[in-house]
């Protein structure tokens, strides 16, 4: 009698061990989900726009084409580098101006030029009209060749990508990222990006149609998309492979605290 009251409690703690073990295999969203916190209002809704706007940090590479000798001044020559001191020949770098936090940046003859703020066409007519004092009819050419964009999240190839051609769109993005995982929420992603130093957000339904002539569409240089995962994912993030093990033993223990606890 003794050993079967014995076995009876443990029993019973098999069981409480049991709903335990399944209990702390279920992972919260609040353990898993980015950004969710954050509040989308007014003040920090994404400020969107279709073209590229110049911002801090922006690489960016100048041409200006004409008469050869008269726009020689305003072209930096390449530059011709090598990452091996044994290396016979270099590799050309062309040129590049950053620009700062202020938004400007530093140009031969002309001096300090802001282009912070302002798009590809006004920064090519804010050059052209400022050459045009010392060069008749110039042809400039700016592009920025740093621009970033970052995808994070449920997405099968996660990281940074820079893009050559200077527009890129959501779909696009994804498509670098080699699209979603099954368990990304397609009608939650959510797009963060810097606009004047602050950061704002706006979330786009995949699932719908509107998508793809929504303003947000085509991405600004150093956006981020999270892609949210769904409950299943969610819900298998703390399980590893001891939990089976676990589980099993716990099982197995039931079963003979069942069968104990109804005699």
């Amino acid at each position: 009698m003794i050993l079967i009251n014995t076995l009876k409690v443990h029993a019973s703690k098999a069981l409480a061990l049991l709903g335990a073990a399944m209990f702390l295999s279920c992972a919260t969203s609040k353990e898993i989900v980015y950004f969710q916190d954050e509040a989308l209002t007014e003040d920090n809704q994404v400020s969107l726009h279709s073209a590229i706007i110049y911002k801090p940090n922006d690489l960016l590479f100048i041409s200006i084409g004409g008469d050869k000798d008269a726009v020689a001044p305003f072209n930096l020559p390449a530059i011709s580098y090598s990452t091996s001191s044994l290396a016979a020949n270099g590799e050309l770098k062309m040129p590049t101006y950053l620009v700062d936090n202020n938004g400007n940046i530093e140009y031969p003859v002309l001096g300090t030029l802001t282009l912070g703020g302002l798009t590809r066409e006004q920064a090519t007519m804010y050059l052209k009209n400022k050459i045009s004092e010392y060069v008749k009819d110039p042809i400039v050419n700016i592009r920025l060749i740093n621009f970033t964009v970052t995808v994070l999240g449920e997405v099968n190839n996660p990281g940074s990508f820079t893009v050559e051609d200077e527009r890129i769109s959501l779909t696009e993005a994804l498509g670098l990222a080699g699209d979603l995982t099954i368990h990304g929420k397609r009608e939650n992603v959510f797009l963060i990006r810097e606009t004047d130093g602050k950061k704002q957000y706006t979330k786009i339904d995949l699932t719908s149609v509107n998508a793809l002539s929504s303003p947000s569409y085509y991405l600004q240089q150093n956006d981020v998309l999270y892609i949210e995962p769904n409950k299943a994912k969610i819900r298998s993030a703390s399980y590893n492979e001891n939990n089976g093990i676990i589980i099993s033993a716990v099982a197995t223990l039931a079963t003979i605290a069942a069968i104990f606890l109804a005699n």
